[in-house]
């Protein structure tokens, strides 16, 4: 008897075992539940409103060639805004990127192959924007600018060192289809997907694992939260800056070489379309713009939200002229919001 009320007690509790379990998960993940809510719903009026658009094939592939050239940065820049800091310099870090890969490749023309000449002038334009990143940490973190400030000066100063090094000449990149990186960078995969595509989910793995399974990660999120209470617990606040400026300047770098490589030519304007686009994603995605909150997820699915807004409104009939005012709205919707949930907290 004793034995068979036991097991009766054990199946009687098994329920709600699962339900606390469920509960948990929920309260835990309610950020990214909450954003994957958003997305769904955002889908369905699309598909609603535009059932030509969004029920063809032909919308996402065209998606996954163009969403993933800034939805690649916004995945370390929604680190950096964890962080409590911004960097509005990355479009320009774009451009310089692919300045280093044009000096590069003509630096090696008598000494390599192309294929060696391309991929030395791709590592060229990732150094490159690590240490423009590098650069932005140190004048943030050393002499204290504050980094909205400091990333717009860099972002203009940038842009001109681009405009001025490649006399706003444009330059056509048609050799490198001969290369195994082209391919490799921008291929289509069985003719259809594009490597582009792969390449962000690559990106936004990466960032995942690095944001929620690594020291840095969890530094990332305490200097955010409270950057005082960082430094008593040990943490080297300026170095993890620095290297999260870092982080986007590398990416940022790697994002201007996939553009340049999907349309074979290298414009000075590389990057200046993509900053609202970035930036709206992030904010979309869940992360504060006062630090401490934020998930790669978020950031994710936020980019698809953005990369299809300009789809869904010319499909409905609308002009394009009204996307930058959703995008506009769209941040300042999401600041109000962090705003009132961080009154509540406090």
């Amino acid at each position: 008897m004793g034995s068979q009320a036991t097991d009766n007690t054990s199946t009687t509790n098994q329920p709600y075992k699962q339900t606390f379990n469920l509960g948990r998960f929920a309260r835990a993940h309610g950020a990214q539940l909450g954003i994957l809510g958003v997305f769904l719903g955002l889908w369905l009026i699309f598909i609603i409103l535009a059932p030509d658009t969004f029920l063809s094939s032909r919308i996402y592939f065209a998606f996954m060639s163009t969403i993933p050239f800034f939805a690649i940065m916004a995945i370390p820049l929604t680190m950096v805004v964890i962080a409590g800091e911004m960097d509005l310099s990355f479009p320009s870090i774009m451009g310089m990127g692919m300045v280093a890969f044009s000096f590069m490749y003509a630096a090696t023309g008598s000494i390599a192959s192309v294929s060696t000449r391309v991929f030395l002038a791709v590592l060229a334009a990732l150094v490159a924007g690590t240490l423009i990143g590098w650069l932005n940490g140190v004048i943030i973190v050393k002499f204290g600018i504050p980094s909205l400030v400091a990333t717009i000066g860099t972002q203009f100063f940038w842009r001109g060192a681009v405009l001025v090094l490649t006399e706003g000449k444009n330059y056509s990149l048609g050799y490198i289809k001969e290369t195994f990186l082209y391919p490799a960078l921008v291929g289509k995969i069985g003719g259809y997907l594009p490597m582009q595509m792969i390449w962000l989910i690559i990106v936004t793995i990466l960032g995942w694992v690095l944001l929620n399974r690594h020291k840095f990660g969890a530094h990332i999120y305490l200097i955010g939260d409270n950057v005082q209470s960082a430094q008593l617990m040990g943490v080297n606040t300026g170095r993890v800056r620095i290297q999260a400026f870092m982080l986007i300047g590398l990416i940022s770098a790697f994002a201007g070489a996939l553009y340049s490589f999907h349309i074979a030519y290298f414009w000075p304007s590389l990057g200046d379309g993509y900053l609202l686009n970035t930036l709206a994603s992030v904010f979309l995605g869940g992360t504060s713009v006062f630090g401490g909150t934020g998930t790669i997820f978020g950031t994710f699915l936020g980019a698809f939200i953005i990369g299809a807004i300009e789809a869904a409104t010319v499909a409905v009939g609308l002009t394009g002229f009204w996307t930058q005012l959703i995008y506009g709205l769209i941040i300042v919707l999401s600041v109000i919001m962090h705003t009132y949930l961080r009154k509540r907290v406090e």
